[in-house]
């Protein structure tokens, strides 16, 4: 049996939806499974092995497969699913320039896109709308990402060469696309938790990409913290991940990763909804007072009070009472 998965980005949904693409590999014993995906994703997929064939935009095929899941409604990814042939298909297509489902099971996460109160009141995590939308039960899977030995060496040599300890050591990751400029915590907020992690004798590393370096080198400078090599691959981010006891971050790629390697984590939720996150025993999530006000239809709005809305203090104690909890 031949199976296409269609998953092209984000990035963080890319990774979520490994557990689902595990689950039809299990439910398909011996299928071979073709994902098609962006090049920006694709070192993180080839680390799983029940993944036979991984493919990049742009892509055809005259191939016929067995059954299609599109799990994605961005055009180019719907636009695919309508062109590459296929026995069954299940998830989304694109017809007069609208996003479908192809079948009842995925038409609820598409009206949680389409109508705001939906949206506003779905209490579903996104691992069990793409479960339904394969229509496989969803059983709460997380599948975790293992890196080589050659990753884990480089994290060591980072932490040797900067004197770091993972004793104490805070991953703090902050970053949000333009798209949604709130989902960044205010520049004072931040950096009045890095002044106080340090007096308590907390390491920190802030963790960004090339999009965030102008933001994170003045906090780093002006406080005398490290970050991360903002060039880093998506394997190496994550290998710095894995070193760090706990990880605070908004809704984003990093926080996919950081539970993906069984992080305890810290997940700041100012403009998205922190019900579609599966938490899987791992996740503490700190919502602003003002996400209602906000969410989902001013999603795309930056607003001072609202990136201030969540207190350093309260992120602080959420740190102090997982750490105690693992026993430095």
């Amino acid at each position: 049996m031949k199976i296409c998965i269609i998953k092209l980005g984000a990035k963080g949904d890319v990774i979520r939806t490994i557990p689902v693409v595990k689950s039809i590999k299990e439910k398909y014993k011996g299928a071979e499974i073709t994902w098609i995906t962006k090049l920006n994703i694709k070192d993180i997929l080839q680390t799983y092995n029940f993944i036979n064939q991984i493919e990049t935009i742009p892509f055809q095929t005259a191939e016929t497969f067995d059954i299609l899941y599109n799990f994605d409604i961005e055009p180019e990814a719907t636009s695919l699913s309508s062109s590459i042939s296929a026995t069954k298909k299940l998830g989304f297509f694109q017809e007069d320039n609208f996003s479908k489902a192809f079948n009842l099971g995925a038409e609820y996460y598409l009206n949680t896109l389409f109508d705001d109160e939906i949206k506003k009141s779905n209490r579903k995590t996104y691992q069990q709308m793409m479960f339904e939308a394969a229509e496989i039960p969803y059983n709460n899977e997380l599948i975790p990402l293992q890196l080589s030995e050659q990753l884990n060496q480089y994290a060591n040599n980072f932490l040797k060469q900067n004197n770091l300890s993972t004793e104490k050591l805070i991953g703090i990751n902050l970053g949000a696309s333009p798209r949604w400029p709130s989902k960044s915590w205010h520049k004072d907020n931040l950096k009045e938790l890095i002044k106080k992690l340090k007096s308590l004798n907390y390491q920190i590393i802030l963790f960004g990409g090339p999009d965030e370096l102008d933001k994170l080198k003045p906090i780093a400078k002006e406080l005398n913290v490290l970050t991360n090599n903002p060039n880093n691959t998506n394997l190496e981010f994550a290998s710095l991940i894995n070193k760090c006891k706990t990880i605070i971050c908004s809704d984003s790629f990093a926080l996919h990763v950081s539970l993906a390697l069984k992080k305890p984590t810290i997940g700041l939720f100012f403009v998205t909804s922190p019900h579609e996150v599966e938490p899987y025993n791992l996740l503490t999530k700190i919502t602003s007072p003002f996400l209602k006000d906000f969410f989902p239809e001013k999603s795309d709005l930056y607003d001072d009070e609202l990136v201030k809305s969540i207190s350093a203090d309260k992120v602080l104690r959420e740190i102090e009472k997982i750490n105690n909890s693992i026993n430095y």
